[in-house]
């Protein structure tokens, strides 16, 4: 059983930065495309991104775009997700899940499955 574990999650200062931490266990990140979204207290789930094993290509909300910068480490098995410039609209429980890409005419959208338990982040203005 694929288990995924977000944790890094803080409070920080609008302009500042923070890096999440995913572990996974039960199976190498090699096996699936994964990612990050993120929700907000009475907002609907938003997708922050998704490294697609397929497409050997990473997709970045347009929100997160030139601040959000996603890594892995083979050797630890663990993703991470930098963070930078962070604005108060970041603010949200962050989650790594299992994700997938859909390509509908010139649009990307992104869609998620097993996630563990996420993390939060709060930003201060």
């Amino acid at each position: 059983e694929v288990q995924l574990q977000a944790s890094g999650g803080g409070l920080v200062q609008a302009g500042g930065s923070l890096r999440l931490s995913c572990a996974a266990s039960g199976s190498t990140r090699d096996d699936y495309s994964i990612g990050w979204f993120r929700q907000a207290p009475g907002k609907e789930r938003e997708g922050v991104l998704c490294i697609s094993r397929s497409e050997e290509t990473t997709y970045y909300a347009d929100s997160v775009k030139g601040r959000f910068t996603v890594s892995e480490d083979n050797a630890k098995n663990t993703m991470y997700l930098q963070m930078n410039n962070l604005k108060p609209e970041d603010a949200a429980v962050y989650y790594c899940a299992a994700c997938g890409v859909l390509h509908e005419s010139a649009d990307v959208r992104l869609t998620f499955g097993f996630h563990g338990q996420g993390t939060l982040v709060t930003v201060s203005s």
